[in-house]
Parts: structure tokens; sequence; C-alpha cells
């Protein structure tokens, strides 16, 4: 299969399945299956265990829903779950499930938060085949008596990766323990953290792992800028961009962690920037009005994690900015692929720190791309303050000790007299001092970071050996 097609030579009509789900499928016009579908179906029509890697949009649905409805009898006793992050995407899957089962006549009901809890009771009590719901109200309505896990035998859980990102993980821990009828689960995620492997392996033995061949992806036409720059003055690099953006331009600001997301709100609140935070751990209904916000303008700049920015499909997106850099490389070309859609121009800049480096050069190697390296912009006229005040960054100014080289101008060449020198002005335990170099003009010596600054400042306007010290950081 080629990794470029959005569908295989395989037909469905290749397969065995039900006269009811078969004419829904031709009713709509669908001959081919997707890659995600060709490779996962037949062996979950098998009764296997499924671990599969596929986006949204690439017909995952079907890949787990033909499976499902094909075991599943129109009885009114619950057989089969289907978990999703969140009440669009359950509501989403649940269409999508009940004009794919055609005429079969199996009762689906969507349970989900924000909906009358004594109506959905009703509902539920009155029996149903298939439950397609958010984690949340599914305990809620176990926990009150209208729903039994224990008898569903098959299990799918949808967007595997943003249900970690939202919190949960536990919750669907709590659901498989309940599901003691359990035949078959069928997992699907765009990614696969750690966390999420682990429940795989912990509640999945011997699946089939399948991918997407539709996972490559497609590198962006927009002009790349990265500042090399220690974590201390991020923000300080972030305040230049943000003082020179125009009244147009809209921006999301990338994150690897939700403290940071809102660490990153704060911080520019306080100096004068409004900026919103985007995470799994917001109420649905906020992130709901927080995205559409943005995409009618209102919300200019929006911080996000990379899963919780999947529902930012916004076409003005002036700009991207890695504030921090993505562990993966793909993460790397998803987020950038967010501004300059539709022709329009797109710009992206990543902050790389020291640790960082590593992950960037991976990022450029892996997709060949050009990423000029710049200096942070200049202030716009008219501006002759910075909005966030530049610091000195003995964290990137150290090695992987944590030691600080500082130079002495001095004629001394004792290490011993430089040393003790250092340690009685500064006050100094003898393990803050490293290596000490002298060649009879200056000395360099190690000072842990912890107190590189102190150091400087303590030995400031001192004399050593009739000299007066000049001191500064060594390149």
């Amino acid at each position: 299969m080629s990794a470029s097609k959005s569908h295989t030579s395989v037909r469905f009509s290749d397969w065995d399945l039900s006269a009811s789900i078969a004419d829904a499928i031709s009713s709509k016009g669908w001959e081919f299956a997707t890659p995600i579908q060709a490779e996962s179906i037949p062996l979950s029509m098998q009764g296997r265990d499924i671990v599969g890697q596929a986006r949204t949009g690439s017909g995952k649905t079907v890949a787990f829903g033909i499976p499902i409805l094909e075991n599943c009898q129109p009885t009114g006793s619950l057989q089969a779950l289907v978990l999703c992050p969140t009440r669009e995407l359950a509501t989403q899957v649940s269409e999508e499930m009940r004009w794919l089962q055609g005429d079969k006549g199996l009762n689906l009901i969507t349970v989900y938060g924000g909906t009358d809890l004594e109506k959905q009771a009703k509902t539920l009590d009155s029996g149903c085949d298939i439950i397609v719901g958010t984690p949340g109200r599914v305990i809620d309505m176990t926990k009150r008596g209208h729903i039994n896990l224990e008898g569903i035998t098959h299990f799918a859980l949808d967007e595997a990766d943003r249900m970690l990102d939202m919190g949960f993980f536990p919750d669907i821990r709590w659901c498989l323990e309940r599901l003691t009828s359990r035949q078959q689960t069928l997992l699907f995620s765009a990614t696969f953290p750690q966390e999420v492997l682990e429940v795989a392996s912990e509640f999945i033995t011997d699946a089939e792992h399948v991918m997407s061949d539709d996972l490559d992806v497609e590198v962006p036409e927009i002009d790349q800028f990265m500042v090399r720059i220690g974590r201390a003055n991020k923000l300080w690099v972030l305040g230049r961009i943000m003082v020179n953006l125009e009244k147009d331009d809209q921006v999301i600001i990338f994150s690897n962690t939700k403290r940071m997301v809102d660490l990153l709100v704060q911080r520019l609140d306080r100096h004068k920037f409004s900026a919103t935070g985007l995470h799994g751990d917001m109420a649905q209904n906020k992130r709901e009005r927080i995205i559409n916000d943005f995409r009618d303008g209102k919300t200019k700049i929006v911080i996000a994690t990379d899963v919780a920015a999947r529902g930012l499909d916004v076409d003005g997106v002036t700009m991207v900015i890695n504030y921090d850099i993505p562990d993966d490389s793909e993460s790397y070309v998803h987020r950038i692929g967010r501004t300059g859609r539709m022709g329009r121009k797109g710009t992206a800049w990543s902050f790389v720190s020291g640790e960082d480096a590593p992950n960037m050069t991976k990022i450029i190697s892996t997709w060949n791309m050009v990423i000029e390296e710049v200096e942070a912009p200049e202030l716009p006229d008219g501006v002759n303050r910075d909005p966030v005040r530049k610091q000195m960054d003995w964290g990137e100014s150290a090695d992987v000790f944590g030691m600080v080289p500082i130079r002495l101008f001095t004629p001394e060449t004792s290490k011993l007299r430089i040393h003790d020198f250092v340690r009685e002005q500064a006050r100094l335990p003898d393990l803050a001092i490293g290596k000490i170099v002298a060649n009879g003009t200056s000395a360099v010596v190690e000072i842990h970071r912890e107190k590189a600054q102190h150091t400087i400042d303590a030995l400031k306007g001192k004399s050593m050996s009739g000299t007066e010290l000049n001191v500064q950081i060594a390149n």
C-alpha cells in the first residue's frame, strides 16, 4: 500500500459482512477500505484484540465500528461500550455507527455529561445494545445502577492519547476493571505516550498492533525560524515576538505540559499580554468556548498542549510558536501545519535551549528542513523597552555538572591561592568550586551555577596580587 493513498485496493465486498452493514456501506458509495480499516477489520472480525495507530479522519470509527456491530444483536441487553474523550466525538461516533448498522435494529445510546440525568437514566433503564460515551458520565451512571458493565463483551477506546491528556486514565482503569466479561478490546490512538502503552499492555494481552499507512505527514511550506536561548529567557524572546505582532495576527503557542500552559498564561498576563490557555484539565464547555472564540477571531493568542490543540483547525492562524520543542519530530510538523493554510502566509518560531538541541537536530534531519537560526526580533519603532526583562541564564552557561566558568583577570598563577581567595571572598563551600586554569594573565574558575551570580557580585571591586579584579563569564 502506498503511504500517500487515502484508500487501499481492498474492497468492503471482500469481507463477509452482514447484509444490513454491507448495504449501508454501499449506499454511501464506499467501495475501498482505508489503510487502518484494511489492516484491522479482518483481524478484529476473527476476535483479535487490536491496538491501532490512526488519526482522526483515517476511518477508524468504521475500523472498530464494523466488528462491534457485527458481534452485537438487537436484544436490548448491553453488549458493547465505546469510550471517547469528548461529547462531540461521542456524538460523532454514535451517529456514524447508527448509519453503519443499516437496518440491523441495534439500539445505540450516547452517554455524556451536560445532559439531564433523570432523562438519560430512563433511556438506559429501557434497555440498549451499545453505549457510546465519555468516561465520567458512564461511571456516574454505572454507580447509580443504570449501566451494568459486567455483561459487556466488546470494548473500544477511541483517541486514547487525548484521554491521557485530559486526565481520564483513572476512569478508564475503573471501567476496565469492571468489564469482567470482556472478550475483545479495540484501542485506537494517534500517538502512543508511555502511559498509553502501559495501559495497553496491562489490560490487552497478545493484541495485534496495526498502524495506518496515512500517518505520513506533509511538511508545510512556511517561514521557519529558531532562536537558541536558555529556558530562563524564552519568555524574553516571546515578549519580543508579542510586541511585534500586528492587529490581525492569530497565534498558537505550544507547550509540552499542561502546567507550563497555565504558567505561560499567568506570566504573559503579568507583562500585559492577553493569552488563553487550552489543555485537557479544563471543563469541556470551557474548551469549546475557547476554540469557538479563537475561530471567530475574538481570541488572538492561545497557549496549548499538542493533544488539546486538535480542535484548533483555524485557517486564520498566522504564527505558531514552539515555546517547548516537542519530543517527537512528527508533532513538530503537525504544530507548524496549523499556520500558512489556504495559501496564506505563515510563520513558525522555535525556542531552542541547550537541552532542546538534540530534539531540534532530529526534527531538522528527519524532515530535511531548512530552519533559519536567528536572534530574537528587534523591538519595533517607538518601543524602547523590553516587555520582559532578559535574565542571566546560568543554567545555559553551565556544563553537564552544573559548573559555570568565570574568568578573573589576574596575574596570579597559584591555583591554591586563587581557590582560597575565591572561597573566602564569596564565602563558598569547597564543593561549589571546580577546576581552575591560570596562565599569568587570567584565571578561569569553575563555580556551581547556584553560586555563580553571588560569586561575581562578591568579587567585583576586589584586588588580588595587587591588581583589581575584572570578573566575567568565560566564553
